[in-house]
């Protein structure tokens, strides 16, 4: 029998799907089509990988978090799991590169690979790929649309960087 189950929240980036199975978060998605693939849907409270996601989530996107500490199952390929684990090591309010990850994990010509990686990320936020920006120091591609990726990267801005803009 599966114990996969999601419910879907209202954020400040919009409708996000949250999906556990067990005791862990699997997925974490924006706008998410096809949740029926995602197990039975349930409401966060009464479930504790739900709930406990969910507030997670809402306390971060206020402000009020700069870490989870709620166990992650992102199901993919080794390199893929590799490139999730390092992300993982990137600070609230710092940012890489797909270069910089590519060297971390030993080639930094592979940052291509890193890139389809990220792409394929099954818990957005969690794991922070909106943390992962080009080696000009531009936006790119995010899942989650670049607008919800910009947002994210406002949120997590050093004080004294959004302090000294001049818009």
């Amino acid at each position: 029998m599966s114990t996969v189950r999601h419910t879907t929240i209202s954020t400040s980036l919009g409708d996000t799907t949250l999906v556990a199975d067990g005791d862990v978060l699997i997925g974490c998605w924006f706008d998410a089509d096809d949740t029926p693939a995602f197990g039975e849907r349930t409401a966060p409270e009464g479930d504790p990988v739900l709930d406990r996601a969910a507030a997670q989530l809402t306390e971060y996107l206020a402000g009020n978090r700069t870490d989870f500490d709620i166990p992650l199952r992102a199901d993919g390929d080794e390199f893929a799991g590799e490139v999730w684990a390092a992300l993982r090591d990137v600070p609230y309010g710092e940012t890489t590169t797909y270069g910089e990850l590519a060297t971390r994990l030993g080639d930094r010509f592979l940052a291509q690979r890193v890139g389809r990686a990220l792409g394929q990320n099954p818990i957005g936020v969690f794991i922070p790929c909106h943390r992962v920006i080009g080696a000009d120091g531009s936006l790119t591609g995010y899942a989650g649309g670049l607008d919800r990726k910009r947002r994210l990267l406002e949120l997590e801005e050093p004080e004294h960087i959004r302090g000294s803009r001049l818009f």
